[in-house]
């Protein structure tokens, strides 16, 4: 188990590097091109090349990013092209807002999914049907369209929930909870609704083997036989899928974002790629990545905690 997790960390830590210097490259390739974005349109051409020196953009791409893996590796993600703002102190007010709705999104993912699967798989009849057709349901409608749905239905006529904004935790918890429930919630149809239709698939495959017959056999209740010995064996591929939601709940978290007015790491990337601020997309990048690393990876570990067979890749 050891070996295995010590293996993981080190694809992980690899995929790291590969992925951030292949975005580093794509982001600072055109150093005359970042320095007019800083400077404006109408700045002379010895104005960029001045200004390309200044920010070191004159030096070859290998030692850019050289120069700023180090400063990650120290905690110095650079700063702001244009306000001057470290990376790090802009991140760290952001994201604690997307890893909030992130977090959440995933581990009722995780909960509600594994309920209604189980459900879908053991109960059949309407249950299962209900499940099917959300799980077309959730791969058909996006994200943001759920989101402004719930918005006009529990923001603008009920009247429950706030359609816009963010409290801090800190702040007022009853106010953080209300200002973030549409949001997840927004995030939850469409993965609750693959990650059940993975679990009713995995389980009902599962209970079609002959250890399970026997174990009924033997008089062991129903609910011991799931919870116990099924939904054990039947968690691969479903955890499997719970990794792979991340992916998409990043990336509809920075639709979700746009659509509440959250002030997270979704938002301040838009706005930044949008001015050309490469320091501070680079950053959001940065902490994407490595959110998406530690997922998997976590995800991988509790896969093999389930699964004796897995700790072996």
């Amino acid at each position: 188990m050891l070996v295995s997790a010590v293996k993981k960390l080190v694809r992980a830590v690899a995929v790291l590097l590969l992925v951030s210097f292949a975005t580093f490259t794509l982001m600072y390739g055109n150093g005359p091109g970042i320095a007019r974005a800083v400077l404006g349109a109408n700045a002379t051409d010895a104005d960029v090349r001045a200004e390309v020196v200044r920010l070191g953009l004159d030096e070859p791409l290998l030692v850019q990013y050289g120069h700023w893996l180090g400063g990650v590796v120290t905690g110095d993600l650079g700063n702001s092209f244009f306000t001057g703002q470290s990376v790090a102190s802009a991140l760290s007010s952001r994201v604690p807002v997307t890893l909030a709705l992130i977090v959440l999104s995933i581990l009722l993912t995780a909960v509600v999914s594994v309920l209604i699967g189980v459900a879908a798989a053991v109960r059949g009849g309407w249950i299962d049907r209900v499940v099917q057709f959300l799980s077309v349901l959730g791969v058909a409608v996006p994200a943001f369209i759920i989101a402004i749905g719930l918005v006009f239905a529990f923001a603008v006529s009920a009247r429950i929930f706030p359609a816009t904004g963010y409290v801090s935790p800190d702040q007022s918890p009853s106010g953080w909870i209300e200002s973030i429930t549409l949001p997840v919630i927004a995030l939850l149809v469409g993965a609750v609704a693959n990650a059940a239709a993975q679990f009713r698939g995995a389980i009902m495959d599962t209970l079609s083997q002959d250890y399970v017959r026997t174990l009924r056999a033997r008089g062991i209740p129903e609910s011991r036989v799931i919870f116990r010995h099924v939904l054990r064996n039947a968690a691969g591929p479903g955890l499997t899928v719970l990794s792979l939601q991340t992916l998409g709940l990043i990336g509809g978290a920075v639709f979700i974002e746009q659509v509440f007015a959250l002030p997270g790491i979704g938002d301040l990337s838009t706005v930044s790629a949008q001015r050309g601020d490469v320091p501070i997309v680079m950053g959001c990048v940065l902490v994407t990545i490595v959110f998406v690393l530690v997922v998997n990876v976590l995800g991988d570990l509790v896969t093999a905690a389930a699964n004796p067979k897995a700790r072996t890749r």
